[in-house]
């Protein structure tokens, strides 16, 4: 509690300040009762803005939003971009390729956590690039790294649509084997894009790490506030309500844990293995692993190799993609190859 305050203060300390400051004049001038109604609004307003300081780390480390490691540290050969998405935002992305036969290999979009920038997810991606000779498409969120803009849970779901039809454009990869990835709330995002009707069929597989039901049952976990069991669902200014959306989520799917994730619970994995829909789905538990380095368990890339390698070819009868807003093939993004 000492240390939201402390973050709410420092953070908002502006907005703070003249809360109280109107509090104490209305109540001067009108009042307790309107006194005490104006500070009760604006405390409210503070608490439902500062969520997003309490889920987007975006400066952790302080360097994170302008130094990004390159995929050439580790030897990757890449491309770098800048796309604008439907809603004006630039977001940058790296596009890790096989050196060789590009074409003929699964594409990997990877969503990374709530902290720092996708530079620092370099060693795993690495280890997908040599280990499971995957082509990975790393996506720098919304107000994270060298992107644009502000996090929130639309634009950050605008983000991975403009993600996936990027590469859904592409003729040098192949696109009927496109892999949504996503670890902690990265998870919560590729759940959202292969649940929806305009993308679910055109994604050949999705795998999410240490990801969470909700954010409302992850604060109820981490705050142990009482009142957050009869808080209504609209003062959750973030949601992320993945668990609800497994019921929408067709592609073969595999939910990894680590037996030792101190931050979400090990039994969140398993209610979305539950409520998952998909035909060919798989729930792997790697023993030892905690939050941010269950990527390090011995089995880990033998267990997703051996997952990918039964998963079933899409159909021959999918659609064409089409831009979901006038039924035309999707041409929405301005594309700035910047490498």
């Amino acid at each position: 509690m000492y240390h939201i305050i402390r973050l709410i203060l420092y953070r908002l300390w502006v907005v703070s300040t003249i809360t109280v400051f109107f509090g104490v004049v209305i109540f001067w001038f009108s009042g307790p009762l309107l006194g005490l109604a104006a500070f009760t609004v604006g405390v409210a307003g503070i608490l439902y803005n500062a969520q997003d300081l309490l889920l987007y780390y975006p400066n952790d480390p302080p360097d994170s939003r302008v130094f990004v490691l390159q995929p050439s540290n580790f030897k990757l050969p890449y491309e770098s971009y800048k796309i604008k998405g439907r809603d004006g935002v630039k977001i940058h992305m790296f596009l890790v390729k096989q050196a060789t036969h590009s074409k003929k290999r699964p594409t990997m979009i990877f969503f990374h956590g709530n902290a720092g920038n996708m530079g620092q997810r370099l060693t795993n991606v690495s280890g997908f690039y040599h280990k499971l000779n995957l082509n990975i498409l790393m996506v720098e969120y919304r107000g994270y790294g060298l992107s644009e803009g502000s996090p929130s849970e639309c634009g950050l779901y605008t983000d991975a649509q403009t993600a996936f039809d990027f590469i859904m454009q592409r003729t040098d990869i192949d696109r009927t084997k496109i892999i949504l990835f996503g670890r902690s709330l990265g998870g919560a995002i590729a759940i959202d894009l292969a649940s929806r009707l305009n993308y679910r069929n055109r994604v050949w597989a999705v795998v999410v790490e240490n990801t969470f039901t909700s954010i409302p049952d992850m604060a109820k976990i981490i705050l142990r506030w009482k009142c957050l069991k009869w808080l209504p669902m609209f003062c959750h200014k973030n949601k992320y309500m993945s668990l609800n959306k497994m019921v929408h989520v067709s592609s073969p799917t595999m939910i990894i844990c680590g037996s030792n994730d101190l931050l979400v619970p090990p039994t969140m994995a398993k209610e979305l293995y539950v409520k998952c829909v998909a035909g060919t789905k798989k729930l792997a538990v790697m023993t030892g692993g905690g939050h941010d380095d269950t990527w390090t368990c011995r089995d880990y890339y033998v267990s997703i190799q051996q997952f990918l390698s039964n998963v079933p070819p899409l159909p021959d009868n999918i659609e064409p993609f089409f831009d979901e807003a006038n039924k035309l093939p999707s041409k929405r993004h301005s594309i700035v190859h910047i490498v």
